[in-house]
């Protein structure tokens, strides 16, 4: 059994960490184009995980059981969702994929016609 305090550490990561996962997946579904849909995953959805695993780090280490593999994959995914979009990005800058006229950026892209 955790003390109170720290189910409330606990809680308020894991709601963070929801509530960042909501907005990415809502931003994922919601933006225009895929410019603006790559900001979902990449900026919220990340933090969201990484919220998740920060609660798991944290009720772990109040019981007692502290492991460095959590640490890693929060390491790990906080390396990789930046650099794998980037890639996305820059394949779509050289497919010239359609942007949205609110997309802020380059101009020469081709607008989507509405």
């Amino acid at each position: 059994m955790l003390h109170p305090v720290a189910e409330f550490i606990v809680c308020a990561l894991l709601l963070v960490g929801s509530v960042f996962m909501l907005v990415g997946a809502v931003g994922l579904f919601r933006l225009p184009d895929f410019f603006m849909r790559l900001h979902g995953p990449t900026k919220s959805t990340t933090l969201g995980v990484g919220g998740v695993v920060l609660a798991s780090v944290a009720y772990f280490s109040f019981r007692g059981d502290a492991s460095l593999h959590e640490l890693l994959v929060t390491a790990f995914m906080f390396l990789t969702a930046p650099i794998s979009a980037h890639m996305l990005a820059k394949a779509a800058l050289q497919r010239q994929l359609p942007v949205d006229p609110r997309t802020r950026g380059s101009g020469w892209m081709p607008r989507i016609r509405d």
